[in-house]
């Protein structure tokens, strides 16, 4: 650690011929600065603080020191280490957080490099230069990505990493997550300790065990381990997840039971509900609708895909399906890699936000890439890899409520900010696509997670 107490006379002597060395390398051509010693560079691009080394003399305590003008680092260290009286001369050394995943992107047991998620998980990186930011051209970004990179940062900053001390309940076909006889197995990429206390409401048995792998998808997408060198990463790696199972082995659940659900996750102290599944355009569900107001009043952050379009039969695509146009209710529709909107998603007065679905987008978009998570690969429930068929709203819905869960962690809404805060927040700090404002394609506009977290915004 340096001293950076006021100079003592060695040391201003030390100064004065510094400047001696600066004329010298000017006499001896052109400035040996670096690339990113240059004005203008923002800081957290470089290796080494620009323009300064660490100089210990001997006698003297370590300091960083100024550089004169027409000094690069490397130069000035270099010749610095052949002075006599110097005890070292180092470059003033940036150190980055021990935080960038080392998920290599690849199902359990294939080889992969640490950190390669971000080759398969555009959803989950900036914008960056597609959205006209100055940054290194080697900085992983997707336009249609969420910035998962900068909640991250902005968790870590608030002592709640991963959004620590949250519960997300995944009312769907069930979670992957215990080991139970010769049958089930639990994702690799999961952790027991993940898990809170859920329920079975189709089977009425205490064990949510996915028998379908849409509900391990959904929830690893929301809070699936990071950085521990296995698969794929998950935006709220640090929340709770509440398995509470309604949907059956085929995806299909019914209302009464669905009520069932959000009931038991409200009273066991969800703080989001994500509900990727969708009723008929014509469908009347008051049973569903009670129990969402249950769950408002109880404070939890309720969040729902707006359906799946496919063109087929007389159901129009203007129609956004219960849950997600009941009040209270963040209805999520769904965007491709290149932030278009996705040729599936369905349109109406109930889209409040999109979110990455992946697949295929409307127009003129020829991007297709799906979202990869872990989940069952083949058949039976022991398997586990990266299908290449998961895309739509579902998709959509959990990236939002893995949002809601960071914002509530993130404390940039106070320590208890309410349901309707946390939904207020999200929407406000979506990047806006399509026509100017809000519209019924794309709500609101696209989530953006590293803006909906960061105290500059609040």
């Amino acid at each position: 650690m340096t001293d950076r107490r006021p100079a003592t006379t060695a040391l201003r002597a030390f100064l004065i011929a510094l400047m001696g060395l600066a004329m010298l390398l000017a006499a001896a051509g052109p400035s040996t600065a670096r690339p990113e010693e240059r004005p203008g560079v923002a800081l957290a691009s470089a290796r080494y603080a620009p323009g300064e080394v660490v100089v210990k003399l001997r006698g003297e305590a370590g300091r960083a020191v100024a550089l004169p003008p027409g000094v690069g680092v490397g130069e000035a260290v270099r010749r610095l280490r052949g002075k006599p009286g110097v005890a070292y001369a180092a470059p003033n050394y940036i150190a980055t957080a021990s935080i960038w995943p080392d998920d290599p992107g690849t199902p359990p047991g294939r080889r992969g490099h640490a950190g390669d998620w971000v080759l398969k998980q555009w959803n989950f990186l900036p914008c960056g230069r597609d959205c006209g930011a100055a940054v290194a051209a080697a900085q992983p970004h997707a336009a249609g990505g969420i910035d998962a990179i900068g909640a991250w940062r902005n968790l870590r900053r608030s002592g709640r990493p991963g959004a620590r001390g949250v519960t997300v309940a995944v009312l769907d076909t069930g979670i992957a997550y215990r080991n139970t006889g010769r049958r089930f197995r639990s994702s690799p990429d999961f952790d027991r300790r993940q898990f809170v206390r859920g329920r079975d409401v189709v089977k009425n048995d205490p064990l949510p065990l996915d028998e379908n792998g849409h509900g391990t998808h959904v929830a690893g997408t929301i809070a699936e381990r990071t950085g521990n060198g296995i698969a794929m990463t998950g935006l709220a790696y640090g929340a709770k997840l509440m398995p509470v199972r309604v949907l059956n082995r085929l995806g299909n659940g019914q209302s009464d039971d669905i009520a069932r659900g959000i009931r038991f996750a409200a009273r066991h102290g969800a703080d989001v509900i994500n509900m990727s599944f969708n009723f008929s355009c014509t469908a009347s569900v008051p049973l569903v609708l009670d129990a969402i107001r249950f769950a408002h009043r109880r404070g939890a952050v309720i969040v729902a895909s707006v359906g799946n379009w496919s063109g087929l039969g007389d159901n129009p695509r203007e129609c956004v399906q219960m849950p997600a146009a009941a009040p209270h209710v963040i209805g999520v529709g769904g965007t491709t890699e290149s932030a278009c909107l996705g040729a599936y998603s369905r349109r109406g007065a109930d889209v409040d936000i999109v979110a990455p679905g992946g697949g295929p987008g409307d127009g003129g978009c020829t991007d297709s890439r799906p979202i990869f998570q872990l989940t069952f690969s083949g058949a039976g429930f022991k398997r586990f890899g990266l299908p290449a068929d998961y895309e739509g709203t579902s998709m959509s819905a959990a990236h939002v409520s893995g949002a809601a869960a960071l914002v509530l962690a993130s404390g940039v809404l106070g320590r208890r900010p309410s349901a309707d805060q946390v939904g207020r927040r999200l929407l406000a700090t979506a990047r806006d696509l399509g026509a100017p404002g809000r519209d019924d394609s794309f709500g609101r506009g696209l989530l953006d997670a590293g803006a909906a977290t960061s105290p500059a915004g609040s």
